[in-house]
């Protein structure tokens, strides 16, 4: 099961970098005002995801992809606490204020998530 849910974890992440390649706009939008370059930061958090995801379907890459996983989710959460302050739309996709704030301590279920990954 430990397995299993690496796995999902590395599916997830993958296609979540790759969205930011395909829907950078979005991404763009949540960033706070003080972040330069922030479609360069967009693509080189979609390559950081989809690498870390990517790096857990491997078990010789899997130690390193969880603690790299760990980093970029810290790495972005100032994204995501702009978004619930601001109440920004994710792309087209406006979220009821109660899924912007429910959306900061999910950050937290995902580092321990990709922790966790470290272990198999």
């Amino acid at each position: 099961m430990h397995l299993a849910l690496c796995y999902v974890l590395g599916v997830v992440m993958t296609f979540a970098g790759a969205l930011h390649f395909l829907q950078p706009k979005g991404y763009v939008r949540i960033m706070p005002a003080a972040i330069p370059y922030k479609l360069a930061l967009v693509y080189i958090s979609g390559v950081a995801e989809s690498a870390g995801g990517l790096g857990l379907l491997f078990p010789q890459t899997r130690f390193w992809a969880g603690w790299w996983l760990v980093a970029t989710f810290v790495a972005i959460f100032p994204a995501n606490v702009n978004m619930a302050i601001n109440k920004l739309p994710l792309g087209k996709w406006q979220m009821s204020d109660w899924m912007l704030w429910a959306r900061l301590p999910l950050q937290a279920v995902f580092i321990a998530w990709a922790w966790w990954c470290t272990r198999v």
